[in-house]
Parts: C-alpha cells; sequence; structure tokens
C-alpha cells in the first residue's frame, strides 16, 4: 500500500490526500482530510466508523498516514489474550494508525479505544513528515522528513531508536524490504540501506522530481535456481511528483547498473498506488494507480528483465455524473483511491469528496480498455435529516377521536361535534352562494386557524431549513431563515449547520447583496458570522478564491464608492444645516411684525374720529385752493412782500402734509389729519 502526501502550499509536494485501507481485507479505510481530521469509513456499508480531530489539527495537519501491519496482528493476538493487564505492549500496535503532521510530531491513534494512543515527538523531527512505514516483525517505525533525517522510532518507549542523515536534501518516501533487513528511501535519488548498520547498499538514480511512492513489487527473485539473500534479485516501483512515468527496478548483485529496467505511463501524477504482489516468475504483477486527474489506471505485467518501451495501462476506469436532461452535460467524478480485494479479482473504489467519500466494490471482469461507471451522488451529499411532515390528510371521525396538530410534538385540538355548522354549510350550497372556505371548513372541525407565533420554525430547526433550502434552492425557505435579526439565533444556526453548506450559503448571501439595500444589511450579519465561525474550513479550500470572486469584487467596489458617498454626505449635511439656519432666522421676524398690528388697534373712539374729521379736511382744502386760483387771476401786479407770505404758507402746507401722510402710513390711513386741517383753515 502507498498513500500520498497532503500539503498543497509546496508545487513539489504531492498531490492528494493521507489515505490509506486497513492490511485486514480492507475493512477501513483511513482519511485525514485537508482541514486535519481523522476519519475511519467501513468499506462494506460506507458508514462513518470513527473520527478524530487533533487538539493541533490547523496549525499541524496531517501530512502521511500508515496502518499497522497485519502480520503483527497475526503474530500477537494470542499473546494479547494472555496479557491482558500489559499497558503497554506489542500487542496493542494491532489497531494502531499513525499520523505524520506538517509540524514534525507523529501521533499514533487507537481505532479499538477511539481515542490519541501515544505521541512521537522528542529528538525527532523538526520539519514536516513526508512519510511513515511500520516494520512487520518487530513493531518499530521509520519516519523522513524534510529535515533530512530517517527516524527509527521505538512506538514502546516512543522515543527515538536511531536517527540517521538520509539525503542532501529532504526525504519524501520510504519502504521496508520484504524480509524486513533493507529500508528503501528516496529523495530524488534513491538509496538501498541496511537497517542492521545504516550503511548505504546500493545507489539508484531516481527522477527529476521528489520521489512520493515507494513499493516492492516482487516477494522472490526471477531466477530461482539460485541462492536469495532476501533482497538481490527483487523488484520495486516508484512514483515521482510531476512525472507521469512509473519506473521499475531490480535490485542486482552488481553496483553497476543504476537504471531503470522499465516504467509504466500514465496520463496524470500518481497519488494512490496499490498492487498484488508477485510470489513467483510466472504471476503477473496487478497495478492500479490513481491518478491526479480522477482516473484509475490497471496494469498487469510478469516482470521479467528490462523493457525499452514504456508499457500502457490495459484499462482505464472513469466515474461520471448521469447527466438528466439535454441542456446538463455528464461530470467527472474524482476517484480518491484504489485497492486490490483479497480474491485479487475486485477492486475497492473510494470517489466523491474527502468529506462524503463513497466507497465501492468493482468486478474486475471486464475486458474493455476504457471504463467509464455512471454514478449519481447527489443524494449521497445531501444530509441525512428526518423531517416532519408537512402534508397531513384529515379523515373523517367521530367526536370521541383526537387530532395530533403538526408541530409541537404531542399537542393535540379536541375534537367536537358541529352540526349546526354543517347545517349552514348546507344551506349555502343550497342558495347557490361560493364555495365554503378553508377556514369554514376547518372551522368545522374546531382547529384554531389563527396564525400564532408557534407556526414560525423553531430555533433548532433553523440548520435543517437553511440545508434544505440550500440543496432545493427554495426561495421561501431561505427566506424564513435568511431574514431573522436575531444575532444569537444566527450565530447558533452558522455554528449547527454542515461544512458542505457553507459555500452554498456565501454564494446565495452574495447573491442577495446585490439586491435591496434593506436585505442587503441583513445579509451582512449572516456573511460576518459564516466568515468568523468557519474561517478554519474555508482556508483549507483550495479553489476559495475562484469560488467566492463575485463577493470579492462585490466588496471592492462597494469600498471604492464608499469614500465618495461620505464626501457627499457631509455635503449634504452641511446644505441641510444651513436650510435649517435660515429658516430659523426668518421666523424670528415674524413677532415684530405682529406688534406693529397691536398699536393700530389701540383705541376705536379715536378711528370714529379720524374718519368724520378726514371727511371735513378733503372738503376745506378744495376750497381754499379755488380761493387760490381766483386771487393770483385778479391780483397778477401785487407786492413782493404778498408773494413772500404766500410761498411760505405753500412751503408751512407742504410740510404739514409730510407730517401728517407719515403719520397716516403708520396707523394705515392714506388721507390726513383732522386736526392739523382745522389749525390750517
Amino acid at each position: 500500500m502507498a498513500a500520498a502526501g497532503g500539503g498543497v502550499a509546496d508545487p513539489l509536494s504531492p498531490a492528494g490526500v493521507p489515505c490509506a485501507f486497513s492490511p485486514l481485507n480492507q475493512a477501513y479505510f483511513a482519511l485525514a482530510s485537508a482541514d486535519g481530521q481523522l476519519r475511519v469509513w467501513e468499506t462494506a456499508n460506507n458508514r462513518l466508523h470513527q473520527e478524530y480531530v487533533p487538539s493541533a489539527h490547523l496549525s499541524g495537519t496531517c501530512t502521511c498516514l500508515a496502518w499497522a501491519p497485519a502480520r503483527l496482528q497475526a503474530k500477537e493476538s494470542p499473546q494479547r489474550k494472555k496479557r491482558k493487564s500489559e499497558a503497554i505492549g506489542t500487542s496493542n500496535q494491532i489497531d494502531l494508525l499513525a499520523l505524520g503532521t506538517a509540524v514534525g510530531s507523529i501521533l499514533l491513534y487507537s481505532t479499538v479505544k477511539g481515542e490519541l494512543h501515544s505521541k512521537l515527538i522528542s529528538g525527532g523531527h523538526d520539519n514536516k513528515v513526508n512519510c511513515i512505514q511500520w516494520h512487520q516483525d518487530n513493531g518499530c517505525l521509520y519516519s523522513c522528513s524534510d529535515d533530512k533525517h530517517i527516524v527509527e522510532w521505538n512506538t514502546q518507549t516512543c522515543k527515538v531508536k536511531c536517527k540517521w542523515k538520509g539525503d542532501n536534501s529532504s526525504v519524501s518516501s520510504l519502504c521496508i524490504s520484504p524480509d524486513g533487513k533493507m529500508l528503501l528511501s528516496a529523495g530524488r535519488t534513491i538509496k538501498l540501506w541496511v537497517l542492521e548498520t545504516k550503511e548505504i547498499y546500493r545507489h539508484f538514480t531516481g527522477h527529476a522530481t521528489p520521489v512520493s511512492s515507494l513499493i516492492f513489487t516482487t516477494i522472490r527473485p526471477p531466477n530461482e535456481s539460485q541462492p536469495f539473500d532476501g533482497i538481490t534479485g527483487l523488484y520495486f516501483l516508484s512514483g515521482a511528483v510531476h512525472d507521469r512515468l512509473l519506473n521499475v527496478w531490480q535490485v542486482r548483485s552488481e553496483n553497476k547498473e543504476k537504471n531503470a529496467v522499465m516504467s509504466f505511463t500514465v496520463t496524470d501524477e500518481p497519488v494512490y498506488i496499490d498492487l498484488t504482489l508477485s510470489e513467483n516468475k510466472e504471476e503477473p504483477v496487478k497495478l492500479a494507480v490513481v491518478c491526479r486527474d480522477g482516473q484509475v489506471h490497471l496494469f498487469e505485467h510478469i516482470l521479467n528483465g528490462y523493457c525499452k518501451k514504456p508499457l500502457t495501462s490495459n484499462c482505464t476506469i472513469q466515474i461520471a455524473t448521469p447527466g438528466k436532461g439535454k441542456k446538463s452535460t455528464p461530470k467527472p467524478i474524482p476517484i480518491l483511491a484504489a485497492g486490490f480485494c483479497s480474491d485479487k479479482m475486485s477492486l475497492l473504489l473510494v470517489y466523491g469528496n474527502w468529506f462524503q467519500p463513497i466507497i465501492e466494490r468493482v468486478a474486475l471482469n471486464s475486458k474493455e480498455p476504457h471504463v467509464c461507471l455512471v454514478r449519481d451522488i447527489s443524494n449521497c451529499w445531501a444530509p441525512k435529516v428526518e423531517t416532519a411532515i408537512t402534508k397531513v390528510r384529515t379523515p373523517v371521525m367521530n367526536s370521541e377521536a383526537k387530532v395530533l396538530v403538526p408541530g409541537v410534538p404531542g399537542h393535540h385540538a379536541a375534537i367536537k361535534p358541529a352540526p349546526p355548522q354543517t347545517e349552514e354549510v348546507e344551506s349555502k350550497r343550497k342558495l347557490g352562494e361560493n364555495e365554503i372556505s378553508i377556514e369554514e371548513r376547518l372551522g368545522a372541525l374546531d382547529i384554531d386557524t389563527k396564525k400564532e407565533k408557534d407556526d414560525l420554525p423553531q430555533t433548532n430547526s433553523f440548520p435543517v431549513l437553511l440545508t434544505q433550502g440550500l440543496e432545493s434552492n427554495d426561495f421561501e425557505m431561505l427566506n424564513k431563515v435568511l431574514q431573522t435579526r436575531n444575532l444569537n439565533l444566527i450565530k447558533r444556526t452558522v455554528l449547527r449547520m454542515p461544512l458542505h453548506a457553507v459555500i452554498p450559503l456565501l454564494q446565495e448571501l452574495t447573491k442577495r447583496l446585490q439586491g435591496h439595500p434593506n436585505s442587503a444589511v441583513l445579509m451582512v450579519q449572516w456573511l460576518k458570522c459564516v466568515l468568523t465561525v468557519h474561517a478554519s474550513y474555508l482556508s483549507t479550500l483550495p479553489d476559495l478564491v475562484p469560488q467566492l470572486g463575485t463577493l470579492y469584487q462585490l466588496m471592492e467596489s462597494r469600498v471604492k464608492t464608499f469614500q465618495k458617498l461620505s464626501h457627499l454626505h457631509g455635503k449634504l449635511i452641511l446644505l441641510i444645516t444651513q436650510v435649517t439656519a435660515s429658516e430659523k432666522t426668518k421666523g424670528m421676524t415674524c413677532p415684530a411684525q405682529k406688534a406693529k398690528l397691536v398699536f393700530e388697534e389701540e383705541s376705536s373712539e379715536e378711528e370714529s374720529d379720524d374718519e368724520i374729521a378726514e371727511k371735513d379736511s378733503d372738503d376745506n382744502w378744495d376750497e381754499d385752493e379755488e380761493e387760490k386760483e381766483s386771487e393770483k387771476d385778479e391780483d397778477v401786479d401785487e407786492n413782493d412782500e404778498e408773494e413772500e407770505d404766500a410761498e411760505e404758507k405753500d412751503e408751512e402746507n407742504g410740510e404739514e402734509d409730510r407730517d401728517v401722510a407719515s403719520e397716516k402710513e403708520l396707523n394705515g390711513d392714506s388721507d390726513l389729519d383732522p386736526e392739523n386741517e382745522s389749525e390750517e383753515e
């Protein structure tokens, strides 16, 4: 078995996620997801068996994993029954799963206890662990890291047994020989070590990029007539990052030949490799290679020496969706891992996504070069939540029956006989009126039809409603959930919602943010809560930026216009304050004008005397003018003194007229004052 590591930040890190089948008939499948959680699935019924979240699952994500070997279980299981009181022993390792992390520590997880068994830290690696291998006999553990070292661990004492430098660069892969005496290590070059002395036995050319997979393909040499020393004549397979060729190497007695003897070609970088060992020279090696493009390539070849031309696959397996409708097109479903069953005639395929993978057993009886399996996985990713039935058909019943109303469990309404109501209904039908309403029908059953607060969805059903609304794209169901203004309810809903619904929720919020500003205020609260609660999950998604591109552009465009809007807001506030101030100043002059009118209405007697005097003064004024004109016609040649006296009188009359006019304007009268006129006379 070989599983690829799970680094994504480094371009030379292997593709895929760390995963492996258990050695006992592939009963379990362990998968370390991108968010650092370990999930163990049962391959028989595709059920989640266990889930483990390390304390440092975000900072120290899992980069590789390996099951304890099956041979160790077969040898130690009788001893385990005899020594049940043993605290830590080799027998306890049969259920262990070793996890290598990005910070250099190694965790031993017990699948039987469902908890962490021990932790290997002291004296080990100070950088990312790339590969872990169990020794099939003594229970030791070998690990390699980016710190260029190989470490041999004693799993009983959790201490370092031996540590040596494996390469001038990082060591990316390990493999133990079938007899347990040799160890293969690879960075870019491949080295074969003697475990007893930690000395290099052979050198191999290797690959141009870091090696991600190392597996021995044979356990016996092709020429059985010669004596076998445990390693000479054996073949092993190697795969590298960004390399579409799997090279096969042979350990030879002479140290001259360092190149590969043959190679297998695939369509993309290998992420998971499994094979059936060849026990004799006539038995072919069956090889299953899962590539980064989601396809599985099957090879079957007898290893019998040098082959110049790269070998192509005998069969390629691919999985796709059915593509319902004319417009929808089938989409490929990625295959995560593939492993041969014990009968070597069937294959276990793991496909879908890492959060909810689907495990299926496929028989290898097809001779076609390309096989495409059509699978509908839309229902498999939907949350399995039991929901209450909303459409209730009410049967005809007597008065002794009780009706259970949908909604709150245990709530019921008693049925009362209502013969008068039925008579009214029949009379309406006879009179030819309109059809009776639903309210009247419910009234016949004596069910309260008032809309109460209990009709609203309960708070514990909000995550279920939100998930169902996103799956079915139900606008009304989403409105019930997303239009809430309770911040605590929003936070609880986001905390309880499943992870696969986070991205659809963000896309729905983005769509609603582009609508009416009033709805955008509510959507911002949801968006803030989703980004804060699920920040760790979102940071693990490699395609987060293209999925949320619309949201980024929307936020960026609104932030750009915010400065201009704030300037406009400030100017509008200045204008509004100036307008209100000017209106206040205009209103201040109103009391002064009213005071003038009050002064006019002081005495009503004076007003009546003034009106009578004004009429007399007008008549006297006309008589004076006629007398002056007649005097001027008769006495044209009078003395200068008389003319001067006349001029003085005219001036006095003009001044008096002006004074009277000014007083009349103040009092609102246009005629002359009668008192001044009497003085003139």
